[in-house]
């Protein structure tokens, strides 16, 4: 299993309802989370996270994939294209 540098960008509609859903999945997935940023946006009453990661396709469909899932969670994501 090959992995790659990438990033996860996550937007949560209603931090209230949702955090504690977002953040279980992240803590099942913390061993390919190398950094994680969280910002709520008020004007929007929403929050965005920023992860980057250290992953296989695999285990990055398998983090977004629970993460989409989640009403109210909208997740988008990238791999770069070499490993090291």
């Amino acid at each position: 299993m090959q992995r790659r540098l990438g990033f996860v960008g996550i937007i949560v509609d209603d931090r209230e309802k949702t955090a504690s859903a977002v953040n279980a999945v992240l803590s099942e997935h913390g061993g390919i989370i190398v950094g994680r940023m969280g910002m709520p946006y008020a004007r929007k009453s929403c929050c965005v996270i920023t992860l980057i990661v250290d992953a296989s396709t695999d285990e990055l469909g398998a983090l977004t994939g629970k993460l989409g899932a989640l009403q109210g969670v909208s997740v988008k994501s990238g791999l770069g294209k070499q490993s090291k």
